[in-house]
């Protein structure tokens, strides 16, 4: 065996077909295309959601729902959460700063304080909103609260 006579296994490869290259190609014509309509016409394209005509899906199907433009996402941090992270940090005033610092919210998040679990410390915490409960349970401990 050379160089010059080497072949690829037999079976290997397989020849494309050469498509509207005259009657004798046996694939002229219509070129596989069938006759006439939409699918045969040069830079064919099928709209994403086409139907063949039908009236499409999300068109037959109601618009529910509102997207409120003003609507304010905030980073939920509970007071169970609040009292571990008083308790790991050893601190007795929160801001939105210290919460970033230590990784709990991130540098863009408004915060909010829900009022799940215990609080034990006084703590005075400032931040962006507070549910009333979480504020009661604040207060109740002697600490203070601030809205940013």
């Amino acid at each position: 065996m050379e160089l010059h006579n080497l072949k690829p296994a037999k079976g290997s490869t397989k020849q494309r077909k050469r498509i509207a290259r005259g009657p004798g190609s046996g694939r002229g014509g219509t070129s596989t295309r069938g006759h006439k309509g939409a699918k045969s016409r040069a830079g064919y394209k099928r709209k994403r959601a086409f139907e063949g005509g039908q009236m499409p899906l999300q068109m037959r199907l109601p618009k529910i729902g509102f997207k409120s433009p003003n609507r304010k996402e905030y980073a939920t941090i509970n007071l169970d959460q609040l009292q571990s992270f008083a308790e790991k940090y050893n601190v007795s005033d929160i801001t939105s700063e210290v919460l970033v610092d230590k990784g709990v919210a991130s540098k863009n998040d408004l915060i909010k304080i829900l009022g799940r679990g215990k609080l034990e410390k006084k703590l005075n915490v400032t931040v962006h909103a507070y549910s009333a409960s979480a504020k009661a349970a604040i207060e109740a401990n002697g600490g203070s609260v601030e809205v940013i």
